[in-house]
Formats: structure tokens, C-alpha cells, sequence
């Protein structure tokens, strides 16, 4: 079995090849019709030696191999900062299927926009795309979480206040025509093209023959429809220009609290403390220390619930509640042992109390996972177990702060639910390349399917199974937003608490629960 930085390089070498997008043809083709790549255009368009965080790069991966593959689903979302401004990233790959949009694709810009708009940040879309990946239409076209929803959140986001500045640097097709003409600001260089129907269609549906400037150039937009705000030559031009555009707004971006703040643990030797314990469970007061401000750290109820650790703490300055799996096996108050990973009724009525008080005073949360799910048996049920697992999901499913959460090692079923799992809204998801996700263990998984699907051996089942575990399937599938390097951890919690500062969304109404069962 390879270390836990051993598992991180892997997936660093395999994030690399993921990249590369279209490759080398990809490239080549970019350069034939003058135009820059889009992680090219990124990095003009950042602010010199800022760092971009890119989310959800894993979308697509493994998937759609009959249409040759998908790396990063074909579109890259991140966020950096321009004129230093944090904002939201959305560019094309056009080295990727000319840009085209798959179901993931939409997916994946569906998730930058909801973060983007939870985190009060500006939108810079940088648009090249074919438009939808026709092969896939009945995927894509009709339903909420389809392709329309796009230009649907481009109306409630400018109505809620928040820029968007569109780019056009190459392709803008059909119904895609939308997201730039909805945005507050719209950009296109020379040699693009903005149109519903390309020539080949106009002519076919009406007989028309038109060619690609006089239909939807740049030249045409600027002066003739007057859709286009403003008209640049080039890539690094239309860049400049959108540069210059995010300058005008607001005040630039709110620094770290006043006083460089230190973790309890050195990030550096966090995979070394992680590998230092095999097999064994691991403290999850320990792991705090690697996240959380030097002596900041107040323990909510040490002595009571203790396969949840809960604790008032710091991040960079910033005010946090965790909420965090602990792995060692613990003793209750009256001697009974509890299992590690393991969340019991205690621990899910203490952390359903901390939650609503973090709601209470306005403090945001941060969920660590590593959890196998709840307790079962006789002594759980008669403890009242789904009542007290009911009370913690309400209490999340409600609150009004802004959460994140990061898992570590297991996430596995009701658990995953309960520590605020995708379905429960955190503004983002984080998980380390080592961690394992899905509805129960492996090998109970494959002991139960292999009894019901009698034509498969258990073992096959245990490998789809393990497959399916692995981090990578999840995040392909936009099951979370990153998987990132343990060391860094605590320099992304940093970032995304000092983002959520600005999240005033979800506060707009008061924190209420609606009925506990007590």
C-alpha cells in the first residue's frame, strides 16, 4: 500500500496528463486560427504570481471514452485573482471537442456559478465553445440541471448585484449565444464568431448564404447590432480589456485579519504524522492542529460524544466550527467503549447542538470526515440513534452559515450525510487522493451484491466496487469540488474562509429548524 504522499504524487503526475486537455493537436489547432489555449488565457488574465484554485478538475474523467474522453470535462472553473479581486473562472477548452458541452461540462459550470454566487465573487467566463455535444442532447438540453439553467443563473446572478464579464475568443454558438449577451459586460475579438445558426444551418433552413463575419463577427456585433460593448484584436488584447473592466468594481480584495497566525502542527509533516500511524486510528484533535490557529482551539464537550470532536478554532485569522470524525476508539462517561469512526447517538446530539449554536453566533463550519456511518444494533436503536442522526442532519440541512467540508479517509453512507455531504450545500467540498466514498465498505458492499446478482463472482464485484470508491470516480462525477494535497490543506481553508467572509446569501433569513424529535 502507497503512503499518503506517495497516493498525492500519483494523483499530481495523473492531474498533469488531465492539463494537457486536447494535447498536442488540440494546441496546434489554437495556433491555426491565432488564438491562445484557455489555461494560456488564464494565466494572462491572473494577476502576475497569483495562484489559480482550480475546482472540479477531475470532471469527466474515465468517462465518455466512446467519444474519445473528456479531460477536465472540457471547461476549466477556478478562482483568482485579477486586479487583485478574487473572481470566478469559466473558460472553454477548445482544445477539447472544440469546446463542445457534455453533460459534465454543464455540470461543472453549473457548480462554479453556485459558488461564485454563494462567495459573492465576480464571473469572467472566457467563451470558445461549439456549443452542445449533439451526440448527447437528450443528456443535456431540457431538464433544470441542464444546459438552459446556465443562462438562467446568468439573469439571477446579474439581478443579485454580482459582475459578469464575458470574453468571446473564438466560437459562440447557438443557444451558448446566450451566456456572453446575458453577461453585464461583453468582450470578442476579431475572427470570432456569435450566432445561433452557423452558415451551414441558415443556408439549409432558410437558403440564405451568408458568410461568418456578415452573420456574427465581431465587426457585424460591434457596429451593426450593437451586441458586442467592446471590440479587441487579439487574445491578450481582449484580456487587457477584461482586466481593465474588473478594476472598475468595488474596492480590491480584503487582506488576511491583521497578524500572521501559525497552525498548532507544521503542514510540512502532516502526510509523515498521517503514514506514522499505518493501520492504527489516528486523533482527530491532532489533525485539527494541522488546520487550525496556534492555541485557538477551545473543545466543545470534550467528554461527552466522542466519536465527534467539536471545537471553536481560528483559520487564518478566521472564526470556524469543526465538527471533525474521530477515528480512536473512545470510552463513554459511564466505561462502554465506542468505536472510532462510528457516529452514536451522543455524538449526534452534540454535534446537532453545536451546529445550531455555530448557527446562533454566525460561525461558519468546517466538517472533517473520515467516518464509516452510524452505529446499528439493539443498544443503537433503543438509544434512539435515527432520531438523534435525524436531529444533525436537520440542524445542518438548515443552517445558515457557510460550511465546508474535507474528507480525509472514509466516507461512507449515512455518515457521509450526517457531516455535511454534497447533497447538504457546502459551499465547498474537499477531499485528500486517499480517501474512499461510497454508500458502505467494500467488502460489505460486495458480500450483499454478490448474493443478489448471482452471476458474478464476489471478487469481481469487490473490484467494480473498489473502483467505484476511489476519489477519482467521485470527482469526475462532480461529487466534490477539488482533490487536493493534504500539506496544503490548511492553505485552501485559508483562502475559502477568507472567500465565505464575504458570503452573505444564505443569511438573508433567520436560523430555525422546524420539529426535532427530542
Amino acid at each position: 500500500m502507497s503512503t499518503l504522499r506517495e497516493r498525492a504524487d500519483e494523483v499530481a503526475a495523473d492531474e498533469a496528463v488531465i492539463r494537457e486537455g486536447g494535447g498536442e493537436k488540440g494546441r496546434a489547432r489554437q495556433q491555426r486560427h491565432g488564438r491562445l489555449t484557455a489555461r494560456e488565457r488564464i494565466a494572462l488574465l491572473l494577476d502576475p504570481g497569483a495562484e489559480f484554485f482550480e475546482l472540479s478538475l477531475w470532471a469527466g474523467w474515465g468517462m465518455y471514452r466512446e467519444h474519445g474522453g473528456l479531460p477536465a470535462a472540457g471547461v476549466i472553473t477556478g478562482i483568482g485573482l485579477v486586479e487583485n479581486r478574487p473572481c470566478m473562472i469559466i473558460a472553454n477548452d477548445a482544445t477539447v471537442k472544440a469546446g463542445a458541452m457534455f453533460p459534465q461540462s454543464i455540470k461543472k459550470t453549473l457548480r462554479a456559478q453556485r459558488i461564485a454566487f454563494e462567495c459573492g465573487l465576480p464571473i469572467l467566463y472566457l467563451v470558445d465553445s461549439s456549443g452542445v455535444f449533439l451526440p448527447l442532447q437528450d443528456e443535456i438540453f431540457p431538464d433544470e440541471d441542464d444546459f438552459g439553467r446556465i443562462f438562467r443563473n446568468n439573469a439571477v446572478i446579474s439581478a443579485a448585484g454580482l459582475p459578469q464579464i464575458a470574453a468571446i475568443m473564438g466560437n459562440c454558438i447557438a443557444g451558448g449565444g446566450y451566456l456572453p449577451v446575458l453577461c453585464d459586460k461583453l468582450v470578442m475579438t476579431e475572427g470570432s464568431g456569435l450566432y445561433l445558426a452557423g452558415p451551414a444551418l441558415v443556408k439549409a433552413a432558410i437558403g440564405q448564404i451568408v458568410d461568418t463575419e456578415t452573420l456574427g463577427g465581431a465587426g457585424m456585433h460591434s457596429a451593426i447590432s450593437g451586441t458586442v460593448d467592446f471590440r479587441e484584436k487579439d487574445d491578450p488584447a481582449c484580456l487587457d480589456r477584461v482586466r481593465r473592466l474588473v478594476d472598475l468594481l468595488g474596492e480590491p480584495y480584503i487582506q488576511t485579519p491583521s497578524g500572521e497566525t501559525m497552525p498548532e502542527r507544521e503542514s510540512d509533516t502532516l502526510c509523515d504524522w498521517w503514514d506514522s500511524h499505518g493501520a492504527q486510528p489516528r486523533d482527530a484533535r491532532e489533525l485539527i492542529g494541522f488546520f487550525a490557529d496556534r492555541g485557538s482551539i477551545q473543545e466543545f464537550k470534550a467528554e461527552y460524544g466522542k466519536t465527534l470532536v467539536c471545537a471553536y478554532a481560528k483559520i487564518g485569522g478566521n472564526p470556524v466550527g469543526i465538527v471533525a470524525s474521530q477515528r480512536r476508539h473512545t470510552k463513554t462517561g459511564r466505561g462502554e467503549i465506542e468505536i472510532g469512526g462510528v457516529i452514536y447517538a451522543d455524538s449526534a446530539d452534540k454535534a446537532a447542538r453545536f451546529v445550531m449554536d455555530c448557527n446562533q453566533t454566525g460561525i461558519p463550519l468546517l466538517f472533517v470526515q473520515d467516518v464509516v456511518g452510524f452505529m446499528v444494533g439493539k443498544d443503537a436503536e433503543q438509544s434512539g440513534i435515527i432520531r438523534s442522526g435525524a436531529k444533525l442532519v436537520s440542524a445542518i440541512s438548515n443552517s445558515v452559515v457557510p460550511k465546508v467540508t474535507l474528507i480525509v479517509g472514509d466516507s461512507f453512507g449515512a455518515g457521509h450525510y450526517a457531516l455535511c455531504g454534497k447533497a447538504y450545500d457546502p459551499n465547498f467540498i474537499l477531499a485528500w487522493p486517499n480517501v474512499k466514498y461510497a454508500v458502505m465498505g467494500a467488502q460489505q458492499a460486495a458480500g450483499t451484491l454478490s448474493s443478489i446478482q448471482q452471476d458474478k463472482s464476489q471478487d469481481d464485484v469487490l473490484e467494480s466496487y473498489l473502483e467505484q470508491m476511489d476519489i477519482r470516480f467521485g470527482a469526475a462525477r462532480g461529487w466534490v469540488d477539488a482533490v487536493i494535497r493534504p500539506e496544503r490543506t490548511r492553505d485552501h481553508l485559508v483562502s475559502i474562509f477568507r472567500l465565505l467572509r464575504k458570503a452573505p446569501v444564505r443569511a438573508t433569513r433567520g436560523f430555525h429548524t422546524g420539529v426535532f424529535q427530542t
